[in-house]
């Protein structure tokens, strides 16, 4: 039987060397004392003994082993050579007893590299095993910067905590996003019982992904786990066997080959004009009753500004529309599961349906794959979903007017800002208003807190007692669940605390403005045309942003904020024009040029005139970790990874 296996293995060996061969490429495999650079020195890490993926297994420590295999690693000696027999004998060992020899090697890039145990290496590929025990000695690659050893920093510290090796990503962030995902901590270990788990969840998901058509796409399987459990929980991975998970794959597939385009989001500056038919509207098309609309809130308005603010813009609509639609409204969601809230939205009848907050997305993506005749839209920004749409307020527009109205008034050029959470578009805001301030007082500079980390009313606080008086705080008024004393630009001095300016979420114009398209199909159509996940991301000329005064202003500020509104509806006056300077000197861009919007979105850095910094994801409360979750910035998402170098460098 042996002879017949390696026979079996010296055709696959060969075939292997002549399609290599015949395109050019490597026909032996790799040797790592070859890949490493020789002019750099590397970190060693024993990890002991470890399960490796064979898959994995992709090379030898040094050349001299590497001349007996093809680069697949099978045999390409002839059968009566002494290799040969060697061989055999294991392949018997294998099929009576097993391998139980561990074998040695070397682990660079996830990739591992055999020192001592090729031969067995060998036989185990050619019958198909998972894994082989092996000693590994990991060796860390210099931190340069690319993409590609970024990702691998994140696997190793993601490795630290849950000894799992064989998952793979493309982009940086995944491996925290999976640690929340499977319900543990940033820093939290898993068990051995965990680790299990999750193996039998991911290859019950690779043979469904596999069998669905994922060997045809570019992205890696943890991608698309990724992609599954933004929409299907865990716990239901887990209960699900092959066929339910094919089944759920095949109603997501579209945001699963998002994961292979270079730029997955299409950023949507302005509402659609275009006017014809889609599918979005066929559930209206002939339909003589009112359109049903749900607001679906994360609070009350009683309890929350900002989910007041969309209220407001819910009253407004249903006035705007009258009779053409019903509004109506599930507040509260996040006390119980929010996908069940969003279903009974739909069993009451529903057919678009607004989620307000980005800590919503998940139940609403989930909901628009199990009821694609409904639309859901959610209040969020630079999230890749191609099954809901996306809205929100380019807000940095008017934190720039208020930057440069507190800039002329103070006489100091200390200025303080309070943020709320480390989230795409919010870092936008807070270098908007500082260069806001640096254009009417070049001397400004502003002092950041983080009402996440500290509270509002204490991260207000310490800017007042550093004797600064012109502060920019959350849009919105105080609420009950809130512990803010101010909103918008406010001078304070002591006692007194006086709102001079405020930014303004326009939603009933938004909503409106989503709803006319809704009804004139051109969203419909909009959606159409693309094949990625569509961001609404509208600003003062599109009348979703807006800037509210005091009459105490006095006039020349007042003709202030009313030039720089319209020279930002027209395009002529540009927040981030290049080039900025961020705290770290970094120049960013050159030439008098404006940032895209995506450099605008995903800012993690902070330009030179902010004093303070972006807090630490461990640093925020528990409502800010929930927001970052979702739509954090890199640097606060990633804090995971450092913790990892930390740890590499003191074990190593």
């Amino acid at each position: 039987m042996a002879e017949t296996y390696y026979k079996d293995a010296l055709k696959l060996g060969l075939k292997e060397v002549q399609t290599r061969k015949a395109n050019g490429e490597p026909t032996l495999l790799p040797a790592l004392d070859e890949i490493l650079p020789a002019d750099k020195s590397t970190t060693v890490m024993n990890l002991g003994l470890v399960a490796i993926p064979i898959k994995q297994i992709v090379g030898t420590k040094t050349g001299g082993r590497s001349s007996a295999f093809a680069a697949n690693f099978m045999p390409i000696f002839d059968e009566d050579t002494e290799f040969a027999v060697k061989w055999k004998h294991l392949c018997e060992a294998h099929l009576t007893e097993g391998i139980h020899d561990p074998i040695k090697a070397f682990e660079y890039m996830n990739r591992f590299y055999v020192l001592e145990g090729n031969k067995r290496v060998s036989v185990l590929k050619f019958f198909g095993a998972d894994t082989i025990e092996g000693v590994v000695t990991r060796i860390m690659p210099e931190r340069d910067g690319s993409e590609e050893v970024e990702i691998y920093y994140e696997f190793v510290a993601f490795y630290q905590y849950s000894k799992i090796n064989f998952i793979e990503f493309s982009k940086r962030g995944s491996f925290t996003e999976l640690q929340m995902l499977v319900g543990k901590e940033v820093d939290e270990e898993w068990t051995i019982d965990e680790q299990r788990t999750f193996a039998a969840a991911y290859h019950k998901f690779e043979k469904a992904y596999l069998q669905s058509g994922g060997a045809k796409l570019q992205s890696t399987i943890g991608d698309a786990l990724l992609s599954y459990l933004q929409i299907y929980d865990y716990q239901e991975l887990i209960e699900a066997d092959i066929a339910d998970v094919k089944k759920n794959l095949s109603k997501m597939w579209e945001d699963v080959k998002l994961n292979d385009a270079e730029e997955p989001i299409e950023l949507k500056t302005e509402p659609p004009m275009e006017k014809k038919p889609g599918m979005i509207s066929r559930v209206l098309s002939n339909a003589s009753h009112a359109l049903q609309v749900a607001f679906v809130y994360d609070g009350t308005p009683a309890k929350s500004g900002w989910v007041h603010e969309h209220e407001e813009g819910r009253l407004y609509v249903q006035k705007k529309f009258d009779d053409a639609i019903d509004t109506l409204t599930y507040p509260n969601a996040l006390d119980g599961d929010p996908y069940e809230v969003i279903v009974k939205a739909i069993e009451d009848g529903c057919k678009v349906i607004f989620t307000t907050s980005p800590r919503l997305v998940q139940a609403s993506v989930k909901a628009a794959v199990e009821h694609p005749d409904v639309l859901i839209l959610n209040c969020s920004l630079n999230l890749s979903h191609r099954y809901i749409l996306t809205y929100y307020a380019r807000m940095y527009e008017a934190k720039f007017i208020l930057g440069a109205v507190a800039g002329s008034l103070s006489d100091s050029g200390k200025l303080g800002y309070v943020c709320d959470y480390p989230i795409f578009g919010q870092i936008a805001g807070v270098n908007a208003f500082a260069l806001g301030a640096q254009l009417t007082n070049p001397r400004a500079h502003v002092c950041l807190e983080w009402s996440s980390v500290k509270g509002a009313d204490e991260a207000a606080k310490a800017l007042a007692d550093q004797g600064i008086h012109y502060i920019s705080s959350q849009d919105t008024a105080k609420f009950l669940e809130d512990d803010r004393d101010t909103y918008g630009l406010s001078y304070v001095d002591g006692e007194l605390k006086k709102v001079l300016v405020d930014s303004v979420w326009c939603w009933g114009k938004y909503y409106e403005e989503i709803l006319n398209r809704y009804f004139d199909k051109s969203l419909q159509a909009e959606y159409d045309k693309s094949n990625k996940a569509l961001n609404y991301y509208w600003g003062m000329s599109a009348g979703a942003v807006d800037v509210w005064c005091s009459d105490t202003l006095s006039a020349p500020t007042r003709r202030l904020i009313d030039f720089l509104k319209e020279s930002i509806k027209q395009n002529i006056c540009i927040p981030f024009l290049t080039p900025l300077t961020t705290q770290g000197g970094k120049v960013i861009g050159e030439g008098q040029k404006s940032l895209t919007l995506e450099q605008i979105i995903t800012m993690d850095y902070l330009v030179d005139n902010v004093i303070g910094e972006i807090p630490n994801y461990d640093e925020l409360s528990p409502m800010g970790k929930a927001t970052v979750d979702t739509a954090g910035v890199e640097k606060a998402q990633n804090d995971i990874a450092r913790e990892a170098e930390k740890k590499a460098g003191d074990e190593s």
